[in-house]
Parts: C-alpha cells; sequence; structure tokens
C-alpha cells in the first residue's frame, strides 16, 4: 500500500449532496452526517481523465472537500464543476482555508501522529475516510472562526461607539448582527457537527482509536466549546445593546408624551386667558 495525501478545502458553508449524486446517477439519498465519496469511474467523469484506483474525492454537507491523491489541476477541474452547483460568489475565496496530511504504512509497533501524517502499521479500508472527516472539520472550523472575528470586529465598533457617547443602534444594524450570530451557531453546531462521530467508529475499535486520537490532536473538541463560548459572550453583549437600544427609544417616547402634555397644558392656558 502507497502512501495517501489528503488535501482539504473549507470552500463554502454548504453543499448539497444529492444535486450531485442525481447528476453522477448515484441512487442513494444523503443524509447530512454522511459524506459523498466520488472514485472511480464516475470521478474519471468529472476530471475527464484516467485516474488512479487510490485516488478519490470526498464531499462534505457542511461545505469541505478532500482530495485523496490529487493533483494540483485535478483540485481546479473538481472545483469548477462544483461551480456548476453554486453561485460564483459562494466559490470565490475556495482555497483561502486549507491542510494537508499524510497517511504512511509502515513497520511501527504503534500509530504515530503528527500535524503532518499519521503512521500506522497495517492500512485499513475505513482509514481515509476517517481521515478526511477529521481535516475536513478542521478546515470548516478555521474558516467559522475567523468569521467569528469578523462579528467580534463588529461588535468592537458599536462598542466604540457607545463609549463616544452614540448610545442609539437601529434595529436594523442589530437585527443583521443577530442574523449573523445565529448564523454561526447553525454553521458550527448544526453542520460541522463536531461532537458527532462516523458509524465505522462505533463498531470498531481501530476506527475509534484513529478518530478519537485524530480529534485530540486537531484539538476538534477543544475549538468547539471555544467557539461556542464565544457565541455565548456576544450573546449577552448584543442583549445588552438591544437593552440599551429600548431603553434609549423608551425614555424617548417618554419624553414625546411629556412634551405633548404640557404643550396641550399651555394651550389650554391660553384658551382660558383669551
Amino acid at each position: 500500500m502507497n502512501d495517501m495525501t489528503f488535501k482539504a478545502y473549507a470552500v463554502t458553508n454548504e453543499i448539497d449532496l444529492n444535486k450531485i449524486a442525481a447528476r453522477c446517477n448515484i441512487p442513494k439519498k444523503y443524509t447530512w452526517e454522511e459524506p459523498l465519496v466520488l472514485q472511480g469511474d464516475i470521478l474519471a467523469s468529472i476530471l475527464k481523465q484516467e485516474i488512479s484506483p487510490e485516488q478519490r474525492v470526498m464531499v462534505f454537507a457542511f461545505g469541505s472537500i478532500v482530495f485523496i491523491n490529487a493533483e494540483s489541476h485535478d483540485i481546479q477541474t473538481f472545483i469548477e464543476y462544483i461551480k456548476t452547483f453554486k453561485n460564483q460568489e459562494a466559490l470565490k475565496d475556495w482555497d483561502k482555508y486549507t491542510d494537508d496530511y499524510k497517511l504512511h504504512v509502515g513497520e511501527v509497533k504503534e500509530m504515530e501522529l503528527t500535524d503532518e501524517y499519521v503512521t500506522v502499521s497495517e492500512y485499513l479500508q475505513f482509514y481515509p475516510e476517517l481521515i478526511s472527516t477529521v481535516i475536513a472539520k478542521s478546515v470548516a472550523l478555521e474558516k467559522t472562526e475567523e468569521q467569528l472575528g469578523k462579528i467580534l470586529d463588529k461588535l468592537e465598533s458599536m462598542i466604540v461607539r457607545l463609549e463616544r457617547g452614540r448610545l442609539r443602534i437601529s434595529d436594523k444594524e442589530l437585527a443583521k448582527t443577530t442574523a449573523r450570530i445565529v448564523k454561526h451557531e447553525y454553521n458550527t453546531i448544526a453542520y460541522i457537527m463536531i461532537l458527532d462521530k462516523p458509524d465505522i467508529t462505533w463498531l470498531s475499535s481501530d476506527a475509534a482509536e484513529l478518530y478519537d486520537k485524530m480529534s485530540e490532536f486537531f484539538e476538534l473538541n477543544d475549538r468547539f466549546e471555544i467557539l461556542k463560548s464565544k457565541t455565548s459572550i456576544l450573546n449577552n453583549i448584543l442583549d445588552g445593546f438591544t437593552a440599551i437600544s429600548h431603553s434609549i427609544r423608551g425614555i424617548f417616547v417618554e419624553w414625546v408624551i411629556v412634551i405633548l402634555i404640557v404643550m396641550e397644558v399651555i394651550l389650554m392656558l391660553i384658551d382660558l386667558i383669551r
């Protein structure tokens, strides 16, 4: 068994696997927890060339794609194929979030794991899927972490405005920020599925060992918890902005009512004097 190379990209936020499967004449309905594996004649028809038996592409519903034993021109060709399912804007930064990994099979007593490769004593069929799943989630998390940073920057600018005494924040601005936070939560919790494991890990102890060790090495759970904590802080800050904004509006309405009452009293006095 030759070494296997993996290259993962977080190309977008979501990919409809069933659309791709239907075009490739794959008679299967894909759920959100399983990847679409393209290899053999199907992948060759997409790339429009002959491919090696070890070459394959794994597409994940949460927007990551992992290329196994692929050349750079193969990757570019496949991305052009994916663009027929997604608009150009959604894929404009498809190669911004990426990671490389390798699987070595050698004479080792126990599994050796680093940030660049894993070495095992024996090749097992489920290794490519498990490695692809971990690095696919890792690059998707990287993308989400940067998106969260942009939301934090936006809230920081709102805090600066508060410090300068500009207390009014429009409902539209609050709604947009809230939507971005909710979308961030949806993309991490519902789609990347950090806490979910592939089914094979429940059936094979070797699969469970590899997946758990790689997940721990890539700090998937820790990064997920950090994202959850930051999201909770964002929601608390946003609740504070909303409370201040509503309080200011309430005070404004109260002053308007007071002014109207005073004007009415003044008009009554003028009538009495006349």
